[in-house]
């Protein structure tokens, strides 16, 4: 994937998202460049082509959205018949 992008520029990072649990890919990946001139030009080359079979989206990432806490919601006690076996 970085000698694929690098076409558009020099590529500082490439982290490629996995899934935790299987570790497979998830589709999709982090590609820095040394500019955000190269950056654009990897949009404007790349965005809508096709690579390993797939077609790719690239854009110019987003700041990550501010999330509430996810709260817990594992197994609880509810004293019924199905407890109780």
């Amino acid at each position: 994937m970085h000698d694929y992008f690098s076409q558009a520029g020099v590529v500082t990072s490439v982290d490629l998202m996995q899934d935790k649990f299987t570790g497979k890919s998830r589709g999709f990946a982090f590609v820095e460049f040394a500019t955000v001139e190269e950056a654009k030009k990897a949009v404007e080359q790349f965005n809508g082509k096709e690579f390993q079979g797939r077609a790719l989206v690239v854009n110019i990432a987003r700041p990550r959205e501010e999330r509430p806490p996810r709260r817990f919601s594992g197994p609880r006690d509810r004293g019924d018949a199905r407890d109780r076996a």
